[in-house]
């Protein structure tokens, strides 16, 4: 027991209920539902209940509100990792989610088959009004059981082609494209790009935008210029090596993230290469470590606002009108950042 005699130390208070709510106001409790529910009643019995509801320190039982109403408030993000750009959009969405009366719940999968069907399940069971979730080719399947189930989903940054559901991507092919036009403006020849995972859409996308910028002026990227750093910064250390080992390097690159294109400038910071000096460099997404570098690293900015804008704005539709069927396609621009990484071809 505690000094006053009361319940004993560490004893959980019963939480407070709607019954005790309605006797501290003075009301009857349906008066009390229809006021929680958004209903209008008169308004000297809502501030009677406002008054009970702070002195009681009175909490809604969410379980059993989202049992009545079919809503749990709640939304999934999954994520493959809390990288600059998942951890940024996470943020944007949590903030922006919460004006509309909702939490995001995140799930971080690291892209193990075992570990995202797991998220899928932990999301469904727990009856997430909708799930955010990056695309993965692999998942199909599984995410059209949820959906036939009647879940509410919204791909981002990677596609599932035929999924019967709402997407919003940045313009990765377009950007990547404009990219390297900069670059063969500044007359470099022998543009090389380290591109992701070609499992991902993302990484197609970004792979063609190289290959588009090339062909719109008659050329096109010799086959040893293009190579894969599977997203990884250990992957973008090791393809710069190999591309400066080539008899006739690159004089500039396309690195298709960030995370390769510091792997990219680990090595040619061990090696003595000079950035633009020795190499012009860009990437694909920015951090803040871009702008910190000297010189700073040009690069593609993904709008990680107008992404979390526009998965909402989705969102919100569809939790509005449950039966349509969601097939839209969001395609936000990017823009591009110059700095000092790239300089004109000697």
């Amino acid at each position: 027991m505690d000094k006053q005699g009361g319940k004993p130390a560490g004893q959980r208070r019963r939480q407070a209920t709607i019954v005790d709510v309605a006797e501290t106001a003075g009301v009857a409790i349906g008066t009390v539902s229809r006021h929680l529910n958004g209903l209008p009643v008169r308004a000297a019995n809502r501030d009677q209940i406002e008054r009970a509801i702070a002195e009681l320190g009175y909490r809604r039982n969410s379980v059993a509100v989202s049992m009545k109403t079919d809503t749990t408030r709640m939304v999934g993000l999954m994520v493959p990792s809390l990288g600059e750009f998942h951890a940024a959009l996470l943020e944007k969405l949590s903030r922006k989610m919460r004006l509309t009366g909702r939490a995001v719940l995140s799930f971080c999968h690291d892209m193990q088959p075992q570990s995202i069907t797991e998220g899928l399940e932990f999301f469904a069971s727990h009856r997430v009004d909708a799930l955010v979730i990056d695309g993965e080719e692999r998942l199909r399947s599984q995410i059209l059981k949820y959906v036939d189930e009647g879940l509410i989903v919204v791909l981002y940054d990677n596609d599932i082609p035929g999924l019967p559901v709402d997407r919003v991507f940045v313009e990765n092919r377009k950007a990547s494209a404009r990219l390297v036009d900069h670059l063969l403006d500044l007359g470099h020849k022998r543009v090389a790009t380290i591109h992701g995972n070609l499992r991902d859409s993302a990484a197609r996308d970004r792979l063609a935008g190289f290959h588009d910028a090339y062909a719109s002026r008659g050329m096109a990227a010799a086959p040893e210029l293009v190579v894969s750093g599977d997203w990884r910064e250990t992957g973008g250390y090791a393809c710069l090596r190999d591309l400066m080992a080539l008899p006739a390097p690159p004089t500039a690159v396309f690195s298709a993230n960030y995370n390769m294109t510091l792997g990219a400038l680990t090595w040619a910071r061990e090696e003595g290469l000079g950035i633009p000096d020795d190499l012009s460099l860009v990437s694909f997404d920015d951090i803040p470590a871009f702008r910190m570098h000297s010189p700073g690293i040009t690069a593609v900015g993904q709008p990680v606002e107008k992404l979390a804008e526009a998965i909402i704005e989705l969102l919100s539709d569809r939790l509005a009108n449950p039966d349509t069927m969601g097939r839209r396609t969001v395609a936000i621009d990017c823009d591009i950042i110059l700095r000092g990484s790239a300089r004109r071809a000697r």
